[in-house]
């Protein structure tokens, strides 16, 4: 017959009372969930060139949905017919679709687009809803189509694709650390209260040393470059965090959505990538770096 151990019972209640109480932070929801998308994102461009394009899909499709509600906040619903055939043909416009002239489709946009709410239920608001899904197309769709124009070139594809992607990650990481605990001179006050001037330069520092790694590392490419480039993505991504502060902060909301625990939308996790790839698409096309 076993003889009956208080201490150990009493440690057992403990523990158990102890792990029903025990709830993870905001920050590690936010750390924990950031590394479950960035898995997701490197484990998909690996396998090429389909996996990327499947993540595109994905990605572009929940912005997409989350933009429409957005966009009503903001005063004009984008009509769903509009905005999701466009964005999804200006993401793939330089890679699949690059066969199809984008002259003809802007044009259909506008001449049908526009033609369209003679019919349709929301006429008074039509010319309103047709430029915000104008907007969310072009806002979502054409930043994809600069990553994979970046990931399917011949030059170190991938590498520039995931090493953009990393330098944001490092930036937004930075950021968050610095302004979280020194940060004292605010940044943008009237669109992004929490935000510091602190938080900022550090974020601009964490993508000059990502970019260090992998343009100078990786690649070989001389350091002035992997500066450069870093400033450019330092600056664009909290450009583009800032613009879709001011989307939800006129649309009165505080996250996109909710699918993503810890940081609320795919929108609110990607908003300050989308900027990033069009300048280092453009300043790798100048130098001729992806020749």
């Amino acid at each position: 017959m076993t003889s009956w151990q208080p201490g150990r019972a009493d440690l057992t209640t403990r523990m158990a009372s102890l792990a029903r109480g025990w709830k993870p932070s905001a920050l590690t929801v936010r750390i924990l969930s950031a590394f479950v998308i960035l898995g997701l994102v490197i484990g998909l461009a690996l396998i090429r060139p389909y996996g990327a394009y499947l993540l595109v899909f994905i990605l572009a499709g929940l912005a997409l949905w989350e933009f429409i509600g957005l966009s009503e906040g903001m005063g004009s619903r984008a009509p769903g017919w509009l905005l999701f055939p466009l964005g999804g043909f200006f993401a793939y416009s330089g890679t699949l679709l690059k066969n199809i002239d984008v002259n003809a489709v802007l044009a259909l946009a506008l001449v049908g687009g526009l033609a369209a709410f003679l019919f349709v239920p929301g006429r008074r608001q039509g010319l309103g809803r047709w430029a915000m899904g104008m907007a969310g197309a072009l806002y979502i769709g054409m930043p994809f189509n600069y990553y994979l124009l970046l990931y399917t070139s011949k030059a170190n594809g991938l590498v520039w694709a995931l090493f953009t992607i990393f330098a944001v990650v490092a930036c937004d990481a930075a950021a968050l650390l610095v302004g979280s605990r020194i940060g004292r001179h605010p940044f943008f006050r009237a669109i992004s209260p929490h935000k510091t001037l602190e938080g900022a330069i550090a974020g601009v520092v964490g993508s000059l040393a990502v970019m260090l790694i992998g343009v100078s590392g990786v690649i070989g490419i001389s350091p002035l470059h992997a500066i450069a480039l870093g400033l450019l993505v330092g600056v664009s991504s909290q450009l583009g965090d800032l613009v879709e502060s001011q989307m939800k902060r006129i649309a009165e909301v505080k996250d996109s959505s909710h699918l993503i625990p810890g940081h609320g939308g795919v929108l609110d996790r990607l908003d300050s990538i989308l900027f990033p790839p069009i300048l280092v698409y453009f300043y790798l096309m100048v130098f001729h770096l992806l020749s």
